[in-house]
């Protein structure tokens, strides 16, 4: 695997439309979860920049496809938060089309991460980008968030129902704290690997 230090990183570009093409040619590693799961602080603290994605109180703000090159090498894509009931529909809808013609058109995806907010679970909303990642055979790790929130028999609960609910081994589920930074650097190797083993392929 290649070194997995983020040296460089900057913002690429956004897609804000179906049809809308990436910035460049270059394998993705997708990051998506519902809103408010700490989507934004995660991203940040896996490339070691505080303020790269925005960090805001209010669930839902993310409404782009936001690309981040990283090493002038791959690109770390942000996919706007799913799930948030105080949505207008329309949004609502043009949010879960956006989202599901990024995943069934982009040939240079290595993966995606899907992030679970370690206190609520797996929810009704991920069911429908579960069942996109299937649909579309896409690569996927699984990584807890705010696992700092919880106890050690609460994370150990939260752990087990992940990979009971998704049929899981306990190696696919990484927990992590954008908080403390639990988990950041395991989650971060996954992803460099991710993206070594897409471009091996790609030879």
């Amino acid at each position: 695997m290649d070194d997995a230090r983020v040296r460089q990183v900057e913002f690429a570009g956004a897609i804000g439309a179906p049809g809308q093409v990436p910035p460049g040619q270059l394998p993705q590693v997708a990051v998506a979860g519902r809103s408010n799961c700490g989507k934004s602080s995660l991203i940040n603290k896996l490339v070691g920049r505080k303020k790269l994605a925005r960090v805001s109180q209010v669930p839902g703000k993310t409404r782009e496809i936001n690309f981040y090159l990283i090493n002038d090498r791959f690109f770390l894509t942000d996919l706007p938060g799913y799930g948030f009931a105080r949505a207008p529909e329309a949004a609502r809808e043009h949010w879960h089309m956006l989202i599901e013609r990024f995943l069934a058109n982009s040939t240079d995806l290595a993966g995606i991460i899907v992030l679970i907010d370690a206190r609520r679970g797996v929810q009704p909303q991920d069911q429908q980008l579960l069942a996109w990642l299937s649909e579309y055979q896409i690569p996927a790790l699984f990584a807890l968030t705010k696992i700092d929130k919880l106890n050690r028999s609460g994370r150990k609960s939260a752990e087990a129902a992940l990979q009971k609910d998704l049929d899981l081994q306990a190696d696919q589920v990484i927990a992590t704290s954008a908080h403390s930074g639990e988990g950041v650097d395991t989650l971060r190797e996954s992803l460099f690997a991710l993206v070594d083993s897409y471009s091996t392929e790609a030879v």
